[in-house]
């Protein structure tokens, strides 16, 4: 057993985001705002590779205001908002120009839930609190103003950590993901991932 250890650089910047989205299980979403640290372990996650999926925001390489920060090396915060409410919260991952990104679906929380559960105005834990990527981002105090954010940075305030946790490759469910009916072909590919019997995956 080690202490928990942030994700280098070296970890997003792997080219292969499918590799990415399923090694990010079991890992923890971390944020730092205000001086209160709240945290989650990462239970459900979805791969998107430019140019060619046609779910990626970035498909043919399209470079806007909102997507140019998929172009940067891996290890940045990618958060936009979905259907003007949620804030939806990626990590780059490959190297510089590639635009890929792994959203993060779900977590397990950890850290100062008290907290989180103020955020999301609720009273009691249950499930509805981070499964999904909308109620994640709010129950971690995340929110589309951190765009940008370098998680690999030592005074990041939105960071990934290891703490020993990680699932094992018979550990891992995969299917279609969410919400990209609209992507042809590309919306059949199993690049959703999510630990199985976990009662915080999302019900998609």
């Amino acid at each position: 057993m080690h202490p928990p250890t942030r994700l280098p650089a070296d970890f997003y910047q792997n080219d292969d985001v499918v590799a990415v989205a399923r090694d990010l299980l079991g890992n923890y979403l971390v944020t730092c705002f205000d001086g209160q640290v709240t945290s989650g372990r990462i239970v459900e996650t979805e791969a998107y590779r430019a140019p060619e999926d046609k779910a990626c925001h970035a498909y043919g390489n399209r470079r806007t205001k909102r997507t140019e920060v998929m172009f940067s090396a891996g290890g940045v915060a990618y958060i936009y908002l979905c259907y003007g409410i949620h804030h939806l919260f990626n990590v780059v991952t490959g190297p510089e120009g590639s635009a890929h990104a792994v959203l993060i679906r779900a977590v397990e929380p950890a850290d100062n839930i008290p907290l989180m559960l103020e955020r999301r105005k609720m009273q009691n834990l249950k499930p509805q609190l981070t499964a999904g990527p909308g109620v994640m981002s709010m129950a971690l105090g995340i929110r589309t103003d951190w765009t940008g954010h370098d998680m690999t940075a030592p005074d990041s305030l939105i960071w990934i950590e290891d703490r020993n946790g990680s699932p094992n490759e018979h550990g891992i469910a995969s299917g279609p993901r969410i919400g990209v009916g609209y992507a042809g072909e590309c919306a059949d590919w199993p690049w959703r991932f999510w630990i199985p019997g976990s009662p915080w995956v999302s019900k998609g």
